[in-house]
């Protein structure tokens, strides 16, 4: 059985309800659709339906299924659409993710501008401090903050941040500043695991021109960039984030930046997506709209393909 005609019968079902319905829709018997959404439950091992004599209901495999059924029917439509000449305007719905709390203060803006200027468009926004991997869970657009390998995405630079050491005026004025990345173990450090290792911070100077690693001995490690960020706010010790995470504290005062000469190279932030999605008109409309954007709180690069 095609599984095309079978992802249909699918969202059919859902859409009109139950079996029945789907098929006077398609204009097919109930046993067609029957068979169809078997074939689909067989290839993949799951059920993607619970059944009852009265209704039927989407499993929690069948409610992700679902989505993803969605846009891949959607991005099909859409490439034929585009192969036969026609404009098409951007709709269905995109999915996206970022780091945290890059998300949090960026992106979610950005989406939200975004869903305001295509009224056709839904968007599922990820805000996961991980790398996802965007064929398999259908993403169709990464925000990342790092040196890309080589890959079949299409990375569009949109600027740089850095890792930064910090610490409240409050906290300096109780204990000295460190000159050098060799004094934080004479300091209470807040580590983020999410960014580096809980008990090793990177810095230049390292021989060979790579990261020279020192030792430090957390007096909290967290896995929340916001929560390392208020302690170290709050006078409770000296914290190692990116830079846009604490741009704020910095221009309001309530954070110094320390240890400056042994900053490491700024990271890239890009914007990413599959060749294989680039003709898809909300792609193509997001990133139309969210490269200006993030380039004017970050600052302007270049494009290109990953590194």
């Amino acid at each position: 059985m095609d599984r095309i005609d079978a992802m249909n019968a699918f969202v059919a079902v859902v859409d009109a309800g139950g079996f029945s319905s789907a098929a006077r829709q398609l204009g097919r018997s109930p046993a067609s659709i029957t068979r169809a959404v078997a074939f689909l439950e067989e290839r993949l091992g799951v059920r993607l339906f619970q059944r009852t004599t009265r209704m039927v209901k989407l499993t929690e495999t069948g409610e992700r299924y679902l989505a993803d059924c969605r846009r891949i029917l959607g991005d099909l439509t859409e490439s034929e659409r585009l192969a036969s000449g026609e404009r098409v305007a951007p709709k269905g719905v995109l999915s996206v993710t970022a780091p945290v709390t890059f998300g949090r203060l960026h992106v979610r803006p950005l989406v939200d501008s975004f869903l305001d200027a295509y009224g056709d468009v839904q968007a599922r926004l990820f805000l996961l401090d991980r790398v996802v991997n965007v064929v398999d869970e259908g993403i169709d657009v990464a925000i990342r903050i790092a040196h890309l390998p080589d890959s079949s995405l299409v990375a569009v630079m949109v600027g740089e941040v850095r890792r930064v050491v910090c610490a409240s005026p409050d906290y300096l004025a109780r204990r000295k500043a460190p000159k050098t990345p060799s004094d934080l173990s004479e300091h209470a450090c807040i580590a983020f695991s999410q960014v580096v290792s809980s008990d090793t911070w990177p810095f230049a100077g390292g021989a060979g021109g790579r990261p020279r690693h020192v030792r430090i001995k957390p007096r909290l490690t967290v896995n929340s960039a916001d929560v390392a960020i208020a302690s170290a706010v709050d006078g409770r010790g000296i914290t190692n984030v990116l830079s846009y995470q604490v741009e704020d504290e910095l221009r309001r005062g309530r954070l110094v930046r320390l240890l400056k000469p042994f900053e490491l190279a700024p990271l890239p932030v890009h914007v990413v997506y599959l060749t294989s999605r680039a003709a898809a008109a909300k792609v193509r409309a997001f990133v139309d709209h969210a490269v200006p954007i993030l380039r004017g709180v970050l600052r302007p690069s270049g494009t290109g393909r990953s590194r």
